[in-house]
């Protein structure tokens, strides 16, 4: 099923429990609008009450996958700016399902944050990112210096935000940017493989972990409360279909419950 939005802006389709959000802004690489971030919170926010989904995917057409927030719109007057930019890569990584950043070409700026909310980041070879904030005079959000930190590590983050250089695609892969890297025509054949292999496992572990893990990663875990999201899997419909197929040598029927 597709979800219209007004020309240019973000875009979901739903699919056999994959959610696919699509920027749609080819002719100035994808670059976000302040209104293109009420569209995707508004998208998330559907995900995220959609029991049905099981993954989201976040992709874009043309040669670019993104430029990032609008330069031009930095510390305009309006409700939507470059921290509403922080606040939706935020609530992006905070999605209660596992996410696919699928770039179909470069990624620059506020953008490099968004795929790195994501919990896979599969890319193109030919493609390049850079991190421009030194160049613009900007000091960057928190939560986006927290997660270059946390995925990238301390040197790399160094690296890409006080140097403002341009990585290639090989890099990329180097330095744990990207977990995978493939030719531009089999980009969406892996995309798609992956998100079925995640869709098909059980939801309610694939979930609790990647929350999980998202907070050992910030350093603010609450090992007593994924202690207790632990139990309440051990006590799952799911768990008892997981071991009968296991037993039974079969294909598990997860039902997120």
């Amino acid at each position: 099923m597709d979800y219209g939005a007004t020309p240019g802006e973000p875009t979901l389709a739903l699919e056999n429990g994959i959610a696919t959000i699509r920027l749609n802004r080819p002719e100035v690489h994808n670059r976000i609008e302040p209104d293109d971030l009420v569209a995707l919170n508004g998208i998330l926010e559907r995900i995220d009450a959609d029991p049905s989904v099981r993954v989201a995917v976040l992709t874009a057409g043309g040669r670019s996958f993104s430029s990032g927030f609008h330069i031009g719109k930095l510390n305009a007057s309006g409700a939507q700016d470059d921290s509403s930019f922080g606040r939706l890569a935020d609530r992006l990584e905070a999605l209660r399902v596992p996410t696919i950043c699928a770039m179909n070409g470069g990624v620059y700026g506020g953008s490099t944050d968004l795929a790195l909310a994501c919990d896979f980041r599969i890319g193109v070879t030919g493609m390049a990112m850079f991190m421009p904030a030194a160049r613009l005079g900007l000091h960057y959000y928190p939560s986006g210096l927290q997660r270059y930190v946390s995925r990238l590590g301390l040197n790399t983050a160094k690296r890409l935000f006080l140097t403002a250089e341009k990585l290639q695609a090989e890099e990329l892969l180097r330095i744990g940017f990207l977990t995978e890297l493939v030719a531009p025509e089999d980009l969406e054949g892996r995309v798609a493989a992956l998100a079925t292999t995640l869709a098909a496992n059980a939801p309610l572990a694939v979930q609790g972990m990647k929350q999980a893990l998202n907070a050992i990663a910030r350093g603010d875990a609450d090992l007593a409360a994924i202690a207790e999201t632990a139990t309440r899997v051990r006590n799952s419909e799911d768990l008892q279909e997981g071991r009968a197929a296991w037993l039974e040598k079969r294909t598990p029927r997860f039902m997120g419950r």
